[in-house]
C-alpha cells in the first residue's frame, strides 16, 4: 500500500520524538503537502523537515489536530494485523489485572489505536469509533476483535460529539452476534446489569473502579447518599459493601430503574432508596427535611466539558461539594470526584478546602485516586488522565 506523505515545519518533530502522537496543523508544511489535499480517514506518512520517515498517521486534516500517530514503522499501517497485535497487547495487560473478563480493554491513544474505545462485558463488547480512520476499517475492527476475543456480540455505539468533528454520522448498530439492552458485568465482587445501548457512553463506567472499590471500609453499617448516581456504580457498590442504607439520587427515571435492578441482583433492595429529580433541589429537600448522612458520594457529569467553562464549572463544582458537606454528620465522609480533564486535581482539593471553611468545619485529605489502570494513561499526553477522586473526612471545628 502507497501512503501520502504529511511534512512538517523545521523543528516541529521534537514533540514527537520525545514521545508525543499527535500533529498540530501549524506544525505541518503546507507548501510540501497540502492539508487539503488529504482525506479524514485517510493514512499518511509523516515526515520531518528535511524528509525523515516518523512513521504512518492517521488523518483528520479539517480539525486542529490533524494527525494522531499509529506507528513509528512506517511498514505497520493500520489494518487487520496491527489491530490484533495491539489488541494482544491490551488484553495481556487487562487480564493480568481483573479475574472477570469485565473492564475497558482498549482506551484509545494510551493503547496505540486512536479514536478506539472498547468495553468488555464478558462476551458482550461495545465498540465506539471516534475518528474516520478507525470507521474507515470498522471491518478490520470486527474481524480483529472477533479473532483475539471471540464475542457472542459487538455493539457500535457511535453516538457521541467526537464523531461530529469527525463528519461522521451518529449511530448505534449492533454489528456482529446478539447483543441485548442490558448486559451483565462483574465489579470488585459486585453484580450489574448495563444498559449497553440506551445507556450513557457504553453503558457503564469502568473508569472509577478502583475508587469505588476503596468505598468498602468508609460504608460498613453507614447511612450512605449517592448524588448523580446512574445505575448505581458507587451506591450499588456501598450497599453490596455493608452499608446500613443508600439513597441514590438522580434525574433520569430510566438511570434509577437499573439502580432499583442492580440492587435486586445484589439482594439489598430494603436498603437501596431511589429519589428522582434534579441533585441540588434534591439536596436542598433533604436538608429541609434534616436528614444526614455518614458518607456521601459526589459524582458529577463533566460540568467543565471546554476551558471556556472553567469559572463555571468550578463554581458548579464548589456549590456541589458545599452542599454535600451540609448533610454530612460531624465525622462524615466525602468522596468526590470529577471526570473533567480540564479541572486539576489540585484546583478540586482547593474548592474542598474552601468550602469546608466556608463552613466553619476542618478536613482531613484521606485518600486520593484516579482513573483505573485499564484506563492507562498516555506520559506524554496529559488529556488521557482525567479522573481524580477525593476522599476526605469533615470535622467540627474545634
Amino acid at each position: 500500500m502507497s501512503l501520502p506523505s504529511l511534512r512538517l515545519k523545521a523543528n516541529a518533530d521534537r514533540r514527537l520524538r520525545a514521545g508525543h502522537l499527535w500533529v498540530y496543523s501549524n506544525e505541518v508544511d503546507v507548501a510540501a503537502t497540502p492539508l487539503q489535499g488529504l482525506k479524514a480517514g485517510q493514512q499518511a506518512i509523516l515526515e520531518a523537515a528535511n524528509g525523515k520517515a516518523l512513521g504512518v498517521v492517521a488523518m483528520s486534516p479539517n480539525n486542529l489536530i490533524c494527525a494522531r500517530l499509529l506507528s513509528r514503522d512506517v511498514k505497520l499501517a493500520l489494518d487487520k494485523s496491527l489491530l490484533v497485535h495491539r489488541l494482544n497487547v491490551a488484553l495481556s495487560l487487562r487480564e493480568r489485572l481483573f479475574d472477570k473478563p469485565c473492564y475497558r480493554l482498549v482506551y484509545g491513544d494510551s493503547d496505540l489505536l486512536p479514536g478506539l474505545v472498547v468495553d468488555r462485558f464478558f462476551d458482550i463488547l461495545v465498540v465506539q469509533l471516534a475518528s474516520a480512520t478507525m470507521e474507515a476499517h470498522k471491518d478490520e475492527v470486527i474481524a480483529a476483535l472477533v479473532q483475539v476475543l471471540k464475542p457472542s456480540g459487538i455493539l457500535f455505539k457511535n453516538d457521541s460529539a467526537a464523531r461530529d468533528a469527525e463528519g461522521l454520522e451518529r449511530y448505534v448498530d449492533t454489528v456482529y452476534g446478539e447483543v441485548p439492552d442490558w448486559v451483565a458485568l462483574e465489579e470488585n465482587g459486585v453484580k450489574f446489569e448495563a444498559p449497553v445501548r440506551e445507556g450513557q457512553k457504553t453503558g457503564w463506567f469502568y473508569d472509577h473502579r478502583m475508587n469505588r472499590a476503596r468505598l468498602a471500609p468508609y460504608v460498613k453499617g453507614k447511612r450512605v447518599l449517592d448524588l448523580f448516581s446512574y445505575i448505581g456504580g458507587w451506591g450499588v457498590q456501598a450497599g453490596a459493601f455493608g452499608a446500613s442504607e443508600v439513597f441514590c439520587v438522580d434525574a433520569s427515571a430510566f438511570a434509577l430503574d437499573g439502580v432499583e435492578r442492580n440492587a435486586a441482583l445484589n439482594g439489598i433492595s430494603e436498603k437501596v432508596t431511589c429519589i428522582e429529580g434534579d441533585v441540588f433541589e434534591a439536596l436542598r429537600e433533604l436538608k429541609a427535611a434534616e436528614e444526614r448522612f455518614d458518607v456521601i458520594i459526589a459524582d458529577p457529569p463533566a460540568f467543565i466539558k471546554r476551558k471556556k467553562d472553567l469559572k463555571n464549572g468550578e463554581a458548579a463544582y464548589r456549590r456541589l461539594n458545599e452542599q454535600a458537606m451540609r448533610m454530612l454528620n460531624k465525622d462524615g465522609i466525602l468522596v468526590s470526584a470529577s471526570c473533567s480533564m480540564h479541572l486539576p486535581e489540585d484546583d478540586l482539593n482547593n474548592i474542598l478546602l474552601t468550602s469546608a471553611r466556608h463552613l466553619d468545619r476542618n478536613l482531613q485529605l484521606l485518600e486520593r485516586g484516579g482513573q483505573g489502570p485499564d484506563h492507562p494513561v498516555h506520559p506524554a499526553i496529559g488529556e488521557t488522565r482525567y479522573i481524580k477522586s477525593i476522599t476526605c473526612r469533615l470535622l467540627p471545628n474545634s
